[in-house]
């Protein structure tokens, strides 16, 4: 069992390099004249929005570069992940897994505040995957149970990236625990295929992809903790067997079937954001195709086409735009079928519109086979 008092003394690694990182960013003249310049930026306080759907945005930048604000509030909570009531005791930004999409464009500053309520148990911080410096954030933002941080830095890269916490000696169970989420780093002038001509979309489904290790009684039964510290040692266990219990999108299975499954219409381009930020993963859309698709996330390289199935990296985001020209219900699906069909790693798309007999046609419903 892992105590609060000893997962804040673990804290303290981390606290010295950040106090340590502290002193070395302090550097004099230009530094100041940098604060100042931001000092003098247009300021968005932005609202988070919930998975699977993302916040609004302009696809093409609106003037020069902002400071967005963001305001990020970690919840520890026990989380059902699926049908058969398992529960989990996660942890969380916002109360979602994933975490929410955050959306800037190059060149703006993200601005973080980051709440560690009195009421959770556990130290938390956040890396992000797209900033530059302290651990992608991770050193400065180390907050116990009644603090918060602040936290900016500059999106200079674009693409979609990952965040995660990463507590000093803690980082896989607080990531497999649901601590993960993405940022999309937009082009100032919109996304681009290959020659150059802009991609637009109509709407973002954001996935976020979690492999998750529950411990099991003797029985084979799934186990259910009172609090985190008491599934730390068990969990553990379960984790550096490297074989998980669950693999889900958005927190639980079937979370995107069903009354919940995701809607599109028949002309509608949709980008796919997925995000998986500890094991390899490789959606395909059954029934469609990824248009365009950035597998590595980063927009600055020019996107793939017409592709079958891609591969996201653990501890990557990737993009994935796609044309919807048949009505039905797709199924997009991690292609490891096992994890797909017996794990959880499934959604369903329902499109809208009129069926297209030029792109597919059934010549003969299923029957008898002909004798003669």
């Amino acid at each position: 069992m892992l105590t609060r008092r000893e997962a804040l003394l673990g804290t303290a690694t981390g606290a010295a390099a950040a106090a340590l990182l502290g002193s070395v960013i302090a550097t004099p003249a230009l530094a100041q004249a940098k604060v100042a310049d931001i000092a003098g930026l247009p300021r968005v306080s932005v609202d988070l929005v919930a998975p699977p759907f993302a916040h609004p945005h302009d696809q093409i930048a609106k003037g020069g570069p902002k400071v967005i604000e963001y305001r990020m509030t970690i919840k520890e909570l026990p989380m059902v992940i699926d049908d058969e009531g398992t529960t989990l005791q996660a942890m969380t930004y916002e109360g979602s897994m994933p975490g929410p999409l955050m959306i800037v464009h190059e060149g703006d500053y993200v601005e973080l505040t980051l709440v560690n309520p009195e009421t959770n148990e556990m130290p938390h911080n956040i890396d992000f995957h797209a900033a530059t410096g302290a651990l992608g954030g991770g050193a400065l933002t180390h907050v116990n149970p009644g603090e918060q941080a602040v936290l900016r830095w500059k999106a200079t890269r674009t693409g979609t990236f990952v965040y995660h916490c990463a507590p000093t000696g803690m980082i896989p169970w607080h990531v497999v625990s649901g601590m993960s989420g993405a940022v999309m780093v937009l082009p100032r002038d919109g996304l681009k295929d290959g020659a150059g001509k802009p991609l637009k979309y109509d709407r973002i489904f954001y996935i976020g992809e979690h492999d998750l290790y529950v411990p099991r009684d003797e029985n084979g039964k799934y186990k259910k903790y009172e609090s985190l510290g008491d599934s730390y040692d068990e969990t553990l266990k379960v984790m550096r067997g490297l074989i998980p219990t669950h693999v889900v999108f958005n927190g639980k299975v079937g979370s995107l079937t069903g009354d919940n499954a995701l809607k599109a219409k028949v002309g509608e381009t949709v980008l796919f954001v997925h995000a998986q930020a500890n094991r390899d993963s490789r959606p395909h859309l059954i029934g469609g195709h990824g248009d365009h698709v950035w597998e590595e996330g980063k927009f600055v390289n020019a996107p793939a086409k017409d592709l079958e199935t891609w591969f996201i990296r653990g501890g990557s985001a990737g993009a994935a735009l796609y044309t919807f020209l048949q009505p039905g219900i797709y199924a997009y699906v991690n292609h490891n079928l096992i994890e797909a069909a017996e794990l959880g790693a499934t959604a369903h798309v329902m499109v809208e519109g009129e069926w297209d007999d030029d792109l597919m046609k059934q010549v003969q419903a299923p029957g008898p086979i002909p004798t003669n």
